[in-house]
């Protein structure tokens, strides 16, 4: 089976090291911030100035003043931190945010991410993305392995303008949990039901399958 945006976001939250500072990207990525493991403390931090947020708000919970990068209305924990948004990037830029998460049209092999432009939509926006990109310690991609018509989202060469160069550390999808290495893409764990000879059949390149490949744990 392939996994739900919910279960991606689940299994990408137990990457996070207690009080660890994590950026959360736009859409898929910021579900993440409903599954941190019990115990666990991560200090989010949001390009548009929010430093210590939490779940998403509840319906009828909501605070205008209080959104994430992505305009979602968040939650403040104990101890959070409102800045402008100068100083929300020199945190970015400054390599003070350990982990990123970005959603991506493409990832290559080589670690090369594409989330802002789709040429034949003439439109796009790199907003923070660039500076998430190339600013944290590692960078997580959540994505669905295929585009909506069945072809591979995880290629040898990105088609798409690429956001940054060899900057992904491992992709998080609904079909596999994939890590760049200098040696290739490391397949380490694949989804309830599904078999590697299936993710490499929607993956352009060719996959390392890990020794101790194991089933996704939801």
């Amino acid at each position: 089976m392939r996994l739900t945006d919910e279960q991606i976001a689940k299994r990408i939250a137990q990457e996070f090291p207690d009080n660890s500072f994590v950026n959360l990207g736009i859409g898929l990525p910021t579900l993440t911030s409903n599954y941190i493991p019990a115990g666990r403390t991560v200090i989010f931090q949001s390009e548009n100035g929010l430093l210590g947020y939490g779940p998403r708000a509840k319906p009828g919970e909501e605070d205008s003043q209080l959104v994430n990068s992505g305009g979602e209305f968040v939650t403040l924990l104990p101890g959070a931190a409102i800045v402008d948004q100068a100083e929300a990037f020199v945190m970015l830029r400054g390599g003070h945010i350990a982990i990123g998460v970005l959603g991506a049209l493409e990832v290559s092999e080589q670690g090369d991410v594409a989330n802002w432009m789709v040429p034949e939509r003439g439109v796009g926006r790199i907003g923070g993305a660039m500076d998430v990109a190339t600013g944290v310690e590692k960078l997580f991609i959540a994505m669905s392995h295929t585009t909506k018509d069945g072809k591979p989202k995880i290629v040898k060469n990105c088609s798409y303008p690429i956001t940054a160069s060899k900057v992904v550390h491992t992709i998080f999808t609904d079909m596999a949990v994939i890590e760049v290495t200098p040696q290739g893409l490391l397949l380490k764990e694949v989804a309830p039901g599904l078999t590697p000879v299936e993710v490499q059949a929607s993956t352009e390149p060719k996959l390392i399958i890990a020794k101790d490949l194991k089933e996704i744990e939801l």
